[in-house]
Formats: structure tokens, C-alpha cells, sequence
């Protein structure tokens, strides 16, 4: 099938032969149908199956022309990153459209986000908190809002957006499409959906945990952190097809610790983007990566889901992820668009554990490679890595004694009080050396 055998207008089909699309994914053309008979959809597919254009394809089609510009279309998503690449995909689509598409997200400057909506806008796009003070200020006109999309609802409720989401669906139209797209569906989003949508129509683009077929994987088992850097540095320097290279790692702490030890080797060609870095920091370095003046992306885990930058040739694992369904998340940041990619993947021994979990998920074992012989081996670890040494706390009991005295004890001398009648006159002749007298009232 291609897309011009969907009943798609004009206008979007120029859009996507512009963009140099002519054929949909498996996900896209199993959710048209279904979507345009207005049923709530539940879209299940992987990161990397084009899910963004698998909503907004129907969606874009549906939606009406108004003078009054109020949002018919409402976008859910976790991150600020993943709204601007959204937005940016709405308006890829609607280059031949009469359409204003706003994206909203905390961090950004309200006031300028409020000035946007005033202005009238078809398509709004919005992270759960900023989109709930909006609602809230009055700024977003919720009243026209004929289609509601959630995007990794999964992630969002891990994330701890669950009241968010909950007000904001209390607050739109009753008479509605509720269309939700994520790679897991956990029995939070099993809730969710029971509550607040019409039974959904599910659609499986392909079974949860399955690897790929267009990408490859591999891994090496390493013993410690400076060991890893010293491989990804080899397999680096080695491999010149490895020019778009996307770094995975557990913590923010890891990542900066990562950049410090790469930075020198590689300036001016690497960037680490997490959660504590500032947003136009990480927007750089995102651009910087897409346009290829970065060959090396660092990033957490919370980046996986919003991060969609074309052609990535690998994806690296540096450390391996705890829950099972981010490792499908993180190496779909590759091999996308049909085109083949490589993920690497870094295993300790603390990490069998996650590996064993991951091969579970996905019914498959992933291969392991022997290490590069000229590959320096680090005794060192770090403060993380070193072995804790639990000490008992060993309580100190006082012997017992013999002999306890009486609870009463005699008063010390100068704690003595004796009453003692004074004689005032005689003190003051001492004092005065003559009697004082006190006269009498006049």
C-alpha cells in the first residue's frame, strides 16, 4: 500500500512526496481506518515504527477550518523535546495546510506561551504540568477540542504526571476521540484507559519486547567504568561508519562523568543532555547532533523517548538499563526509517541480572563479543563501583554495679539555707559608719 491509496487530501499528500515518503509503516496503515471512524484507538507499536505521522496523518485530515481558531487537536507528550519535534512533524505536514500548530512546555516563558494561544492556534502540543497552568490561567480553550492524543502515556505516568493527566481529561469535552500511542501498555494505562475512554480499539504493530529486525545487536562484557571508556574509545577510533553515535547511560552523575572523560579526545564534536541541564542547553545540543557537528550524544534514559534524530548510526549502552522495555526504547533510536543500525551494549556483572531480563523480553540472546586485544583493562574503580563494607554497629554495655547507693544525698556547705534573722541597723552602721535614720513623712 502506499499513501496515496489512503484517503488522504491534496494538501498532505504534497506534504509527505515533499518530504520523500511514499509508502506507510505497518502501524500507520493499520490505525488510519480505524482512526477516521472516530473510535478511541489504543496504537501499540515500538520506538522507531513512525507512530508520530501514524496520528497525525488522520488526525490533520479530519480537522476543520475555523475562524475562531480554537485548539481542535490537543497533543500529549512527556518531554519539552519531544514537543518541539512534534510541533515541528505537525507543521512538516501542513506545509500546504491553513493550520497553526503551539507547543507548550515548562521551562519555556508562560507569558510568551500565552500570548501564542491567544493568537489562535488549530493544533496545541504540551507536556501535562505546563498544559495544566495554561487550562487553569484561562489561556487554553479546551471547549473546540474534538481529539485528544497521549503519546508515551506510559513513560508520562512514570514520570509522575498521573494527577496532571487525570484534571486534564476531566476538563475536556466529553464528546470526544481519545487516541493513545506508547510501546508498553502497563496495568497503570489499563486504569487509565477503562476510566476515561469508549472502548478502545487496540492495534499491535508488532509484539512488545520484540528486537528490531534492522538492527543489529551486540555486546561485550566488561569489568568496570574505566574499562568501558577505554573500549567505546577504541571502537571509536576504529570504526569511522561510527558517525552519528548516540551514548546511553543510568544516571545524570554517570553522564557528566562520561563527557569528562571523553571531552578531551573528542572537542567540539560531543554533547551530554539530561534533565538538570538547561533547556536551551539541551535543544543545542540536539541540533548540534542532528546537524552532525556532534558525532557523539550523551544521554539518560528519560531522553530515549523524546529524542528523533535521523540516521543515528549507532546506539551505545554504556550501562544497562534496570526495566527491560527501555533497552528496546533506547536501541530504536537507530535502524529507523527502514535503514539498518548497530546497538552496542556494555555488560558488568552486577548488570547479568538486567541482560537476562532484556533477552526474556525479547526472546532472544543477544551476542557477545570477545574483547579488542590491545583493549587497556582498568583496575580502577570508582567510588560507585568500589566494594562497601557494611561494619556492625556493636553496642557498648556498661558493667553492672555492685553496690547502688541511696537516691538521697546531703546538701553541699554552701547549699545549706539556715534562717537568720538580720539586723538591719547594725549592718548599716558598719556600712555608714553611723545609724540611718529614715525621716518622717511631711
Amino acid at each position: 500500500m502506499t499513501f496515496q491509496e489512503l484517503n488522504l487530501t491534496k494538501p498532505l499528500l504534497s506534504a509527505l512526496a515533499d518530504l520523500g515518503y511514499t509508502t506507510p509503516t505497518t502501524i500507520q496503515e493499520k490505525v488510519f481506518s480505524v482512526m477516521m471512524s472516530g473510535k478511541d484507538v489504543c496504537g501499540i507499536a515500538q520506538t522507531g515504527t513512525g507512530k508520530t505521522f501514524a496520528y497525525l496523518l488522520p488526525t490533520l485530515r479530519q480537522i476543520d477550518y475555523s475562524k475562531d481558531r480554537l485548539p481542535q487537536l490537543l497533543i500529549i507528550v512527556p518531554t519539552r523535546e519531544l514537543v518541539v519535534q512534534v510541533a515541528e512533524e505537525v507543521k512538516k505536514l501542513s506545509a500546504y495546510l491553513t493550520l497553526q500548530v503551539v507547543g507548550v512546555y515548562g521551562g519555556g516563558n508562560i507569558k510568551v506561551q500565552m500570548a501564542e494561544l491567544k493568537q489562535g492556534a488549530d493544533v496545541v502540543v504540551a507536556t501535562p504540568g505546563r498544559l495544566v497552568d495554561l487550562a487553569l490561567n484561562g489561556s487554553l480553550k479546551t471547549k473546540a477540542i474534538k481529539k485528544l492524543v497521549i503519546d508515551e502515556v506510559d513513560e508520562m505516568l512514570n514520570l509522575g504526571f498521573r494527577t496532571q493527566l487525570k484534571n486534564i481529561l476531566d476538563i475536556l469535552p466529553q464528546k470526544r476521540q481519545n487516541l493513545l500511542f506508547s510501546a508498553t501498555i502497563t496495568p497503570e494505562v489499563e486504569v487509565l484507559m477503562q476510566t476515561y475512554f469508549n472502548n478502545p480499539v487496540r492495534i499491535e504493530a508488532a509484539p512488545v519486547g520484540t528486537p528490531l529486525e534492522n538492527i543489529e545487536q551486540i555486546a561485550y562484557l566488561v569489568p568496570n567504568f574505566y574499562t568501558k571508556v577505554n573500549l567505546l574509545e577504541h571502537l571509536l577510533d576504529e570504526n569511522p561508519d561510527m558517525n552519528k553515535v548516540l551514548i546511553f547511560v543510568a544516571t545524570k552523575k554517570l553522564a557528566d562523568q562520561l563527557f569528562g572523560q571523553l571531552e578531551r579526545d573528542y572537542p567540539d564534536t560531543i554533547g551530554v543532555i539530561h534533565s538538570n541541564k538547561e533547556q536551551n542547553h539541551r535543544f543545542n545540543s540536539v541540533k548540534q547532533f542532528h546537524e552532525g557537528t556532534y558525532r557523539i550524544l550523551i544521554a539518560t534514559d528519560i531522553i530515549a523517548r523524546g529524542l528523533d534524530v535521523a540516521e543515528v548510526s549507532h546506539v551505545f549502552n554504556f550501562d544497562i538499563p534496570e526495566v527491560p522495555e527501555n533497552y528496546i526504547h533506547r536501541i530504536g533510536r537507530t535502524g529507523r526509517a527502514d535503514k539498518k543500525g548497530k546497538a552496542i551494549s556494555f555488560i558488568t556483572e552486577r548488570d547479568q541480572e538486567y541482560r537476562e531480563s532484556i533477552e526474556a523480553l525479547m526472546n532472544y540472546e543477544i551476542p557477545v563479543l570477545e574483547l579488542p586485544e590491545k583493549l587497556k583493562i582498568s583496575e580502577i574503580l570508582t567510588s560507585d563501583e568500589q566494594p562497601k563494607i557494611n561494619m556492625k554497629s556493636i553496642e557498648m554495655k556498661l558493667p553492672k554495679r555492685d553496690s547502688v547507693g541511696s537516691a538521697f544525698h546531703e546538701k553541699i556547705a554552701k547549699n545549706l539555707k539556715v534562717n537568720v534573722r538580720r539586723d538591719h541597723a547594725q549592718e548599716k552602721m558598719q556600712k555608714y559608719g553611723r545609724p540611718i535614720k529614715r525621716s518622717g513623712k511631711k
